[in-house]
This record gives structure tokens, C-alpha cells and sequence, in this order.
């Protein structure tokens, strides 16, 4: 088995994914720009809501994240031409998990599988073939790989795939409330939203949602129903560009079907040519240790993290507590309203603080609905209030998926004291 996965085989999957990687990810960086989301985001905000723990990390001044976006969008460019490729995808994961860890507003789960695969990427040896860093004489030409470099872009996909599908199996998926309010919501001519309001349409969007997630792996690693798997990839993820408007990710993930083919087919079709691999079944020591030492732990991390909730007291649906960097895509749609109250200890009057002065619109939705950016917030407050006896008590109610309204959090709880705790439940969050 492990002679195996040291076994050479062609190399094209990986020359041709970077070429595709590193366009998507040009495309994201311009595009990022071009629709106004940069402006949005990071310049017509104050601040932005930052992962706990990187509040240090906050958006350039000025026009400063238009060039950030720049600068992201060339290097993605040398990665698809293989120019200074380990510098390149270096210098791009490193930004990248600057956007990343620096805005949470507008979470995405592909935001998360980009920087996964870049990370991956670093420690590939991905420009070898068709890379203008063999013209440059920076790295020998070779046409092959280890086989267990397709084989973790096979496990990193599979863990998606299988913790979404896990996550779909909860009541309002499978009854179509969710999927019927998600495409309800979608700006799509009249005729089209008719159809989306069909109790059968959202059903069967709800179920083959699951099917799609737990059987598109198993389908595409079987030869005789590859073909079938890949045209069924293309109908889902073009459905979900067209109508959920998800930005790469749909491209992004069929990327990967690259993977699942054989490599001498893959450089036929896409590099016309013919392959000549190397025989040579002998692996290097370095191979090994990357492999062992890098990959393995990468890949058990993966497997562990979407888990993680499980051994957190109440549903994450609600609590929002282990929802991050665990696939749960597209589940639930919250809303609520909060209402924050600074009571001075002094004089004991109390005031309601206007949280909409300093946030945008969409800031200041996920502030009512999301617990740690209610915590992050009070710290703010705290930190204008300081030198001041104050307390802070938070009125604020939610609703999943449309449903009864019900309070989030405890409004006994002085903000000025609690906590936050990522590995367990935080008291102030009620569970229901």
C-alpha cells in the first residue's frame, strides 16, 4: 500500500489544476475588486469583525486593499504561468489568509478551501511541467508525480463533500424549508421563482443536494460512472452559479474532477500531448517526510475540526458555536434584532448604545444574529468606555429559518465581564 502511494504516475492533474488555480484565483482578486466588494468590505467600513484572536488585524488605510487586491490578482497570474511559482503561491497564501482572518462578515466557506489549498499548494511541486520557471532555469523539467499528491486533493474534496451532506440531515432540510426560502430569495425573473415555490422543485433541491454531496466521490472514483459523475458536477455546480451567484467556488470545485481521471488521459486532452512517464518507482526520503510529517497531520486536522461541535453543549445551529471551518454550507437562514444597554454604575441611568453609527447594513444584520460578533463588539464598546463604571446587557432574540423568535442571549449578563471561549459553550448564549 505505501509503495503505492509513492508509485509515479503523470503529473498533468497538478500542472493543470495550478493553470486553473491560479486563474480562479486572479479572478477572484480583481473580480473581488470590480464588484465593489473590496470597497464594501474593507474600505467603506470602519472596522471590520476580524476572527477572535486577530482584532490586530484590520484593512489598509486609505485605497491601501484596492492594491492588496492587486497584488493578490498578480500573483495568482504567476501561479497560473508557473513564474516564480514558489514565491508566488507563497506570497498569495499569506494574503490571503490576511482576507481571510481579517473579515468574517462576508463568510464563505470556498474562502476557506482557497486558503486550504494554497497552503497544500506551497509544498507541491507544481510548476515542473508547462511553467515558465523551467524557461528561467529555476526547477528541472519532470513529468511525474507521487501518486499520493491526486490522492489529497481526492481527501481534502471528500471532506467537504461528506461533512455538508452530514450537515443537511437536520429537519428544515429535509422537510425543503430551508431550500424553499433560499431560492425564494433569489433575484431571478418571476417565471423562474414561480417554479422555486413548487413544494416538488424544493424537495428535489433539498434531496439531491444530499445525494449529490455523499455520492459525487464514490461516483467519480468508479471508471464506469466517471463520465456520468462529471456532467452531474457540471448541472449542480452551473445551477448553483446561475441562481446562488456563489462567486469561483462552483469552477473551483469542478476543478478538482481532475483528480479523480487518469493522468495520461488528462495531458492528452488538455496538454496534447502524449505521456512518457517515469518508471522509476523508487521515493525519496523528502517525499516521505513531507508526506508524513505535513500532509497526514493536515489531513487529520480536516477530518477532526468539523467534529469539533459535537462535544460543545447545544445545537450549533443555534449557538453558531464550531459553524466556522466545518463545512456547513448553506444551511439556515437566522434573523433577529438586538438591542444593546450601557447602564452607568454611578448614576444607574441606563441608555440604548446606536451600534448603526460605526457598522455597515450588513455588519450590523450579522451583529444581531451572530454571538461572537456581539462579544467583539462589546469589546469595543468597552474599549470607548474606558475609565468609565459601566455595565452592558444585551437584549437580543433570533429566528432560524423563519421560524419562532427566541432568545439568544442571557440578558442578565454583564458584558463587561463575560468571556469568550472557542473550545466550550459560552453561558450567555441560551440554549434552547
Amino acid at each position: 500500500m505505501l509503495e503505492k502511494i509513492f508509485k509515479p504516475i503523470d503529473n498533468a492533474p497538478l500542472i493543470i489544476f495550478r493553470i486553473f488555480f491560479g486563474f480562479l484565483l486572479a479572478c477572484e482578486s480583481f473580480g473581488a475588486i470590480a464588484t465593489g466588494w473590496v470597497k464594501a468590505v474593507f474600505i467603506d467600513t470602519q472596522f471590520t469583525f476580524s476572527f477572535i484572536g486577530f482584532n490586530w488585524l484590520q484593512p489598509l488605510p486609505g485605497s491601501g486593499m484596492y492594491f492588496y487586491f492587486i497584488a493578490m490578482g498578480i500573483l495568482g497570474l504567476m501561479i497560473m504561468l508557473g513564474l516564480r511559482y514558489r514565491f508566488a503561491i507563497i506570497g498569495y497564501t499569506i494574503l490571503w489568509a490576511g482576507v481571510y482572518f481579517m473579515q468574517k462578515t462576508s463568510y464563505n466557506n470556498h474562502y476557506y478551501l482557497l486558503l486550504l489549498i494554497s497552503f497544500i499548494m506551497i509544498f507541491l511541486p507544481a510548476n515542473q511541467d508547462k511553467a515558465l520557471d523551467i524557461k528561467l532555469g529555476l526547477v528541472h523539467e519532470k513529468k511525474t508525480m507521487p501518486y499520493w499528491i491526486s490522492l489529497i486533493f481526492i481527501i481534502q474534496i471528500s471532506i467537504v463533500y461528506f461533512y455538508a451532506a452530514v450537515a443537511k440531515i437536520y429537519p428544515d432540510w429535509l422537510d425543503g424549508t430551508f431550500t424553499k426560502n433560499l431560492l425564494s430569495g433569489t433575484k431571478l425573473p418571476s417565471s423562474v421563482l414561480e417554479l422555486f415555490r413548487q413544494k416538488w422543485f424544493y424537495l428535489f433541491i433539498a434531496y439531491t443536494g444530499i445525494i449529490y454531496d455523499f455520492l459525487i466521490v464514490p461516483l467519480l472514483l468508479l471508471k464506469k460512472t466517471r463520465t456520468l459523475a462529471l456532467i452531474a458536477s457540471l448541472c449542480f455546480h452551473l445551477f448553483n452559479a446561475i441562481v446562488l451567484q456563489i462567486g469561483i467556488f462552483p469552477f473551483f470545485a469542478l476543478s478538482f474532477a481532475l483528480f479523480f481521471y487518469e493522468p495520461e488521459k488528462m495531458r492528452r486532452i488538455f496538454l496534447r500531448e502524449k505521456s512518457t512517464p517515469d518508471q522509476n518507482t523508487n521515493s525519496d526520503f523528502s517525499q516521505k517526510k513531507l508526506l508524513y510529517l505535513l500532509i497526514l497531520p493536515f489531513l487529520v486536522i480536516q477530518i477532526a475540526l468539523p467534529l469539533r461541535h459535537h462535544v460543545i453543549e447545544g445545537d450549533v445551529l443555534w449557538t453558531e458555536e464550531g459553524h466556522r471551518l466545518s463545512w456547513r454550507m448553506m444551511l439556515r437562514e437566522r434573523s433577529g434584532y438586538i438591542l444593546i444597554k450601557i447602564k452607568d454604575n454611578t448614576t444607574g441611568k441606563i441608555h440604548f448604545y446606536d451600534y448603526r453609527k460605526n457598522l455597515s447594513n450588513k455588519q450590523a444584520n450579522q451583529l444581531a444574529v451572530k454571538p461572537d460578533f456581539i462579544w467583539q463588539y462589546c469589546q469595543r464598546i468597552k474599549e470607548e468606555y474606558a475609565g468609565q463604571d459601566i455595565s452592558i446587557f444585551i437584549d437580543c432574540k433570533n429566528s432560524i429559518n423563519r421560524k419562532e423568535t427566541q432568545r439568544l442571549i442571557d440578558p442578565e449578563t454583564d458584558f463587561m465581564k463575560a468571556q469568550w471561549d472557542y473550545f466550550k459553550h459560552n453561558k450567555w448564549i441560551i440554549l434552547h
